[in-house]
């Protein structure tokens, strides 16, 4: 719009005698990115016809007239056939300029009675985000499936284990695999529970007082299917809190899929040599034709950082925020929008990329027993014969180090040399299999304990499902 016309046509432009210089146009334009809204403020539009139409505000032909409107429109928003035009600030004022298009300006301009856009944007992004969390919710529980299908394929294969990146203890490639498993699970039961904190309806909080046409914010709640309505009209149109959570639980997805896919970079390489890459998840070099690069894998890892970006700005944006409304709250939705394409892209390439490993569950097993894991086997044996773990620890350490003085393994020094307290009979717990059969508690690695874990992460997941 250029500098000199007037604000009519606006949804506020009665009060102004001049319209907006062209540079606060632009600023103030949303519909680039608040166009994704369209479908869920066309559902509140007919829930506050509803609300209008029970207040006595609107008689049964013009009720009956909006709603047929705004069915007109969704129809249109799914076709692709209605888009924002240059004249339209944001997407609240391209559906109201449409729907007084189609039913005309007498009947279409009763719809804003009773509601702003304070609380219209708030509803909106609440339906998006719950919409949204479903989708990744699904997407989730198709990699966690993955994961599930190569753990339980592996729940008895022999794995080095790691702290520090070094070899530690000996546990299962099922074992291993699973650990990926609960972080997602949590995911899950995270979008949960959030989404039982953010089915709560804005709508009838107005600008932030309420309204005074006497709708009722319960029952327009119940059309749009939330849960409740607010409690207070202030906190309802200036409450972000549902916006900086949903992105710390898109944040966590995004650790969780960079650690996964840091492990699978690494079970790739030649060093590990745990995994082959299936050709459909996996790119090639322009100058070394033997490259198998795991670029899923690598782009999970990098994204995880603009997720952990799309938090940040929202926390920094809320910081200090003064009561209600403020427009600096417009910031709140292309970080959210980002976060959830960047998910939509990522969940899906790292399910197919989990589900078509090839493991090898021999060359895992080989390194079972590399840089003295069994040393705690023997710390434990001495402690199963009355020996304090101190002393124990430090009796396996010696044995540790003659076998290093040696250049041997531990199973293959005189025991009764290095100590007393020790003797051949240890040698029956320096096996790989006697250390994963020690720990069959619950959430150990033994094979027997690690199916019962998979087969209560199945159920859970079935529960989701």
């Amino acid at each position: 719009m250029a500098e000199g016309t007037t604000g009519e046509g606006r949804l506020w432009g009665g009060r102004f005698a001049q319209g907006p210089a062209a540079a606060m146009v632009e600023l103030s334009r949303s519909t680039h990115f608040d166009w994704a809204l369209a479908p869920f403020d066309v559902e509140q539009g007919m829930a506050h016809a509803n609300a209008l139409h029970r207040a006595g505000l609107l008689d049964e032909t013009t009720h009956a007239a909006l709603v047929a409107g705004l069915s007109q429109i969704s129809d249109e928003l799914a076709l692709g056939e209605f888009v924002p035009a240059e004249v339209d600030e944001d997407v609240h004022g391209a559906l109201e300029r449409r729907l007084v298009e189609i039913v005309g300006p007498d009947v279409g301009g009763r719809l804003r009675a009773g509601r702003s856009r304070n609380d219209q944007v708030a509803t909106d992004l609440r339906l998006l985000l719950l919409n949204a969390a479903s989708a990744l919710s699904a997407d989730l529980v198709a990699l966690i499936d993955a994961l599930l299908g190569q753990a339980e394929r592996h729940a008895g294969d022999a794995a080095p284990g790691f702290t520090h990146l070094q070899h530690a203890q000996p546990v299962t490639l099922g074992h291993e695999i699973g650990k990926h498993i609960h972080p997602f699970l949590r995911d899950l039961d995270r979008l949960a529970d959030w989404a039982r904190r953010t089915s709560v309806s804005p709508m009838g909080a107005g600008a932030l007082a309420g309204n005074g046409l006497g709708l009722d914010p319960v029952a327009t709640a119940a059309d749009l299917g939330f849960a409740a309505s607010f409690e207070n009209s202030i906190d309802a149109v200036s409450d972000r809190d549902f916006v900086a959570e949903f992105l710390f639980c898109t944040a966590m997805i995004g650790v969780h899929l960079s650690r996964l896919g840091e492990e699978i970079c690494l079970w790739a390489s030649t060093e590990f040599g745990w995994v082959a890459l299936d050709d459909a998840f996996a790119t090639g070099s322009s100058i070394m034709p033997q490259k198998k690069n795991p670029d899923s894998a690598e782009l999970a890892r990098g994204k995880s950082g603009r997720l952990i970006g799309d938090l940040v700005s929202v926390l920094t944006m809320l910081k200090s925020l003064p009561f209600a409304y403020n427009r600096d709250l417009q910031e709140d939705k292309e970080p959210v929008f980002d976060a959830i394409a960047t998910l939509r892209l990522v969940l899906p390439a790292m399910a197919g990329t989990v589900k078509t490993l090839t493991f090898r569950p021999e060359v895992a097993a080989a390194g079972t027993a590399d840089g003295h894991a069994l040393a705690t086997e023997l710390a434990d044996w001495l402690v199963r014969r009355g020996v304090p773990f101190r002393s124990a620890h430090e009796v396996s350490g010696a044995a540790v180090r003659a076998a290093d003085e040696a250049g041997v393994q531990l199973w293959e020094i005189d025991l009764g040399a290095v100590h007393p307290s020790l003797s051949d009979e240890a040698l029956d717990a320096l096996t790989v299999e006697a250390a994963l059969a020690a720990r069959d508690h619950r959430g150990g690695t033994a094979p027997q304990a690690v199916q019962e874990q998979l087969s209560r992460a199945r159920e859970t997941l079935e529960r989701y499902r």
